[in-house]
């Protein structure tokens, strides 16, 4: 089968045809409520540390001592963080998008735990730092949590193994999000993930090649 005739690829082609998923802003029942947090609350929630310890990061002038080593675990981290967030916004959550969660949720946390291991033996970490590091690595946790309190029947599929054909594919959602809250969503990651941290790495390069020239 080729790739434009396969189920996935068809289904991606239309995924914007369905009606948009609506989150109505006065409903105060369980499901609604989760979603609205999960969308308004635990994402945007995400920007904040990061521009705060990308902050913190040039406040110490990380490409002095770790430099581009540690600039690359960071992006390592964000993208961890990154992949199953937009698998999470645009797929169908099914037993292969819980499964990618939580393996990037656990990748994630040791990774964090590498690049701690690193930054405290190469430049100073302060204790604002270190908390700064907690709500960046409970934040992956607690969008999975609410992910998984909103889909508990495919929980349930995750966790006997997936039997149908369709838990393994990476589908489009039945009823995407509005076109407006994932353009937001996505300038928001773009002005406050990829931004800081592409400058950030920058940074680390130029001063690893002046040391060079030295």
């Amino acid at each position: 089968m080729t790739p434009s005739r396969s189920p996935v690829t068809r289904a991606w082609r239309r995924w914007r045809r369905p009606r948009d998923l609506e989150v109505p802003r006065g409903a105060v029942d369980v499901e609604d409520a989760n979603r609205r947090f999960l969308m308004y609350g635990v994402m945007p929630l995400w920007f904040v540390p990061a521009v705060a310890d990308w902050l913190m990061h040039r406040r110490t002038r990380i490409e002095e001592p770790s430099g581009t080593k540690e600039s690359a675990i960071h992006a390592l981290m964000m993208t961890e963080a990154g992949v199953p967030v937009a698998m999470g916004l645009l797929a169908r959550v099914n037993p292969l998008v819980l499964s990618l969660m939580g393996g990037a949720a656990v990748a994630h946390g040791a990774t964090a735990l590498w690049d701690v291991s690193l930054a405290t033996g190469e430049r100073e970490v302060r204790p604002v730092e270190q908390h700064i590091h907690s709500f960046l690595e409970v934040l992956p946790l607690s969008a999975m949590a609410f992910t998984c309190c909103l889909h508990w029947d495919q929980v349930r599929a995750a966790l006997r193994g997936g039997d149908r054909p369709e838990d393994w594919k990476p589908l489009p959602k039945d009823n995407p999000l509005p076109a407006r809250y994932l353009a937001a969503i996505g300038l928001g990651i773009g002005a406050c993930v990829v931004l800081p941290y592409a400058e950030e790495m920058r940074r680390c390069l130029r001063a690893a090649k002046a040391r060079k020239a030295v």
